[in-house]
């Protein structure tokens, strides 16, 4: 058992000993490409989706050195007609990219020696296990005279292939020796059909567009915006969640607010499935990013404030979902085009969920919510904080019953470039109210236009289980009076609709005069 050659099944075995969803049918999906054109194949996705954990599973069904059967006799997978037919058949190289350039920097080497040290390393593995091979030099020679001599061609499995593209972005020389290398492998007419039954990369970015990454042009490639039949695989089902939590007493609703809201046509609802077994281990519902690399990366693109960026962030946290031409993405970190290409690498980077139908990106769920308040909140971003603390101002007024300071507020937001340019008519105040109340999407279920059986209620914040706040529920009037759209809200009995909620209710009314240019307000409670 090496650690590149035929890696064995002690990975795999270690994950199923633990906590495991079973995934395997993923297996069958490549099983129907093996030794086909379409056998090379590429999977992207966020960091923390189960990437490493597909690639010990992977190894350990195909590596030929060891019997897996114990590992996977009773798993979907044994249930499928390929399941024989390919466990513990093929030569396997698995390569973590990623934990390679780890291993080079732990010795003081450059990334710039990631290539001869993969293959220095993989090469001694080769002539260790199969010391006829030592009067070859080259390792893709070695490779193809294993296959002669074992009769097994290779699987090879290359965790986060993309780490060196991303390492060395400003290191030509470095990506051209990595890629020739996949060149070598991949797209080789003397090599792939002969040594290559089937390939399996993970990376976090797409391939790159127009690039010199034409060596892996050949993968069929399976984004986060398109998993295609890999799509059930990419997280955990909300049935998986809903077992879980039945299993190990956690509050599913809980588990779906924190960890919800990447969806698929096909499967429906996705979750993240670090962060829901991280909360499975710690009971601790809150962010699991924040121990992650990947929240480092947000920081970043938020202070690029592309095209206005960060007001569009603003809109996406006061819960709006923005359209979204995802097709200029580049698919790198460095030549962003237009604000829809940050927001389309946020996409992939798992920070913004994407309807396909609608073209539409929204913030998932609350896990992720919090990573972007946070970063708003730096000092960096001076007027948006500013706006936040406005925000928390204005609904500690709300609570209090100051009407004033409300009106008051209401009007400094409208004087912001949050509000519409052209502010003429209820809808436009609708919008202003939403920016107004930005502090409350993580405290508040926010609902537009709620019928109530005798008319719709413009805005009603209905507090979160674990919170302590009462209901609010805002009716807007234009070029009418603050003391009409209270009197709407007991005429059209909109507080009838929150009849399952026990506790207080503040009911407000807002109207703009458009002559005088002012806003009014009015506020009473309903205490239960």
């Amino acid at each position: 058992m090496g650690t590149y050659l035929n890696p064995g099944n002690s990975g795999f075995g270690r994950i199923v000993s633990g906590k495991y969803i079973d995934k395997t049918c993923m297996i069958d999906v490549i099983n129907a490409v093996i030794n086909t054109p379409d056998s090379l194949i590429c999977v992207s996705r966020p960091r923390r989706f189960g990437k490493s954990y597909a690639v010990d599973m992977l190894s350990a069904y195909y590596d030929r050195t060891c019997d897996s059967h114990d590992l996977f006799d009773g798993k979907d997978i044994s249930k499928t007609e390929s399941y024989e037919d390919h466990i513990n058949q093929y030569n396997v190289i698995s390569i973590d990219m990623a934990g390679a350039i780890s291993s080079l920097k732990r010795k003081n080497q450059s990334v710039d020696s990631i290539v001869d040290y993969v293959c220095e390393g993989l090469y001694n593995e080769l002539i260790l296990t199969y010391p006829e091979l030592s009067v070859l030099d080259d390792v893709s020679d070695c490779i193809m005279k294993c296959v002669d001599i074992t009769g097994k061609k290779f699987i090879f499995i290359i965790d986060e292939w993309d780490a060196v593209i991303r390492e060395a972005k400003d290191d030509d020389v470095t990506q051209q020796s990595y890629l020739d290398l996949l060149r070598e492998w991949f797209k080789n007419r003397n090599f792939t059909p002969k040594a290559v039954a089937g390939a399996y990369m993970t990376g976090i970015l797409p391939i790159k567009k127009g690039g010199s990454e034409s060596a892996v042009s050949d993968f069929r490639e399976y984004t986060i915006l398109d998993p295609g039949p890999f799509t059930k695989y990419t997280g955990f089902s909300e049935d998986d969640v809903k077992n879980l939590c039945e299993e190990y007493h956690m509050d599913f609703e809980l588990m779906k607010k924190w960890y919800d809201g990447y969806e698929y046509e096909s499967v429906g609802s996705i979750y993240n499935p670090y962060s829901v077994m991280e909360t499975i281990r710690t009971g601790d519902y809150s962010s699991h990013w924040k121990k992650t690399s990947a929240a480092e990366n947000l920081i970043t693109y938020i202070n690029m404030d592309e095209e206005g960026l960060q007001q569009d962030i603003l809109k996406l946290l006061s819960g709006e979902h923005l359209r979204v031409n995802t097709r200029g993405f580049n698919n790198d970190v460095e030549s962003f085009n237009s604000k829809d290409d940050v927001l389309t690498l946020l996409i992939h980077l798992g920070y913004l969920t994407y309807d396909k139908k609608t073209q539409r990106v929204r913030i998932p769920n609350e896990e992720v919510r919090l990573e972007f308040i946070d970063i708003l909140e730096m000092p960096k971003h001076t007027k948006l904080l500013q706006l936040v603390r406005i925000s928390e101002k204005l609904l500690d007024d709300t609570l209090a019953g100051r009407e004033e300071a409300v009106a008051k507020a209401i009007e400094t937001v409208r004087e912001t470039n949050y509000a519409p340019q052209y502010y003429n008519n209820e809808q436009a105040l609708r919008y202003c109210i939403k920016f107004a109340y930005i502090v409350c999407v993580d405290r508040f279920l926010r609902i537009e236009e709620l019928p109530s059986g005798r008319g719709l209620a413009d805005v009603v914040f209905i507090p979160k289980r674990d919170t302590a706040y009462p209901a609010i529920i805002i009716e807007l009037k234009w070029d009418k009076d603050e003391e009409q759209a209270i009197g709407q809200i007991d005429e059209k009995k909109y507080a009838a609709v929150l009849s399952g909620y026990e506790g207080d209710i503040v009911k407000v009314g807002i109207n703009y005069d458009s002559d005088k240019k002012i806003h009014g307000c009015r506020i009473e409670k309903i205490r239960r």
